[in-house]
């Protein structure tokens, strides 16, 4: 395991660079997408009503390109060539869904709520869950081992319960500056990320570790991560818009500009 350091240098490129960099999508609670590089824009539910604010969303690797954004009622909304394989909208949770997964290879997804129940959609296998166990704190997301087939769930204290997927490790116990907010598979090595609210990135398993922000904390607090499966590298997404890049190019974000609502998660198209 690796903990988290100061920040890296950010890499940087201009748009002319994009088309053979890859891209990626930011989203809001008011489920509002922003596509920046080659990630095609293909809608969003900006501006539309929402039973529940959106708390996340995924790539639907290998349908030419396609999303999903989830809400923390269970709502799946699909876009592009995603295809719907259902949800939990309009059905009784015990906990609110706080993350999802797309399985390339089963052609499906799975959402997670808080207390570690995983809902399975299409042909994802389920694997097991945290529904019904003791947590010492919520889970706050979820990551799909795509090298193996099975699953990841983390909690805000770091905790990390692996479903069908070798556990690397985990930081329960290890003192946190601020609990933990996501993660990431990183596909190339089979290891993973957490990364924390203060920007804290921890690497476990052969996941290299590339940067992050803990000892220089951003002005808003960091609310996810992707793996960028083109470099090997990552992205952090802040409530305000803004992207950190690390060994990934940086294609522009929405730090700065006014937003109706936070942001509160990514994905990476490559």
């Amino acid at each position: 395991m690796l903990s988290a350091q100061p920040a890296a240098a950010h890499s940087s490129l201009g748009q002319a660079a994009a088309a053979t960099q890859g891209g990626y999508w930011e989203v809001a609670s008011d489920g509002g997408v922003f596509a920046f590089g080659n990630a095609p824009f293909f809608g969003s539910m900006g501006g539309k009503a929402l039973n529940a604010p959106v708390v996340g969303m995924a790539l639907a690797l290998f349908h030419n390109s396609g999303y999903y954004l989830v809400a923390s009622d269970g709502g799946v909304f699909p876009f592009g060539d995603a295809p719907f394989f259902g949800s939990m909208g309009g059905k009784p949770l015990n906990a609110p869904v706080v993350g999802m997964a797309f399985v390339p290879k089963a052609d499906g997804y799975y959402i997670v709520a808080s207390d570690g129940g995983v809902f399975k959609f299409g042909g994802a296998p389920f694997f097991g869950s945290m529904g019904g166990k003791h947590l010492n704190k919520p889970v706050v997301g979820m990551a799909e081992a795509t090298l193996g087939g099975g699953y990841y769930l983390v909690a805000s204290d770091g905790g990390v319960f692996a479903f069908n997927a070798p556990f690397e490790g985990s930081l329960v116990g290890t003192g946190l500056n601020k609990p933990i907010v996501g993660m990431a598979f990183d596909s190339v090595t089979g290891g993973y990320y957490l990364v924390a609210s203060d920007g804290g990135v921890f690497a476990f398993g052969n996941a290299p570790f590339q940067g992050s922000l803990g000892g220089s904390p951003p002005s808003s607090p960091i609310v996810g991560m992707d793996f960028d499966r083109a470099t090997g590298g990552y992205y952090l997404v802040a409530s305000d818009g803004q992207i950190f890049a690390f060994n990934a190019p940086l294609l522009g974000s929405m730090g700065g500009k006014p937003l109706s609502a936070p942001m509160v998660g990514m994905a990476v198209s490559s």
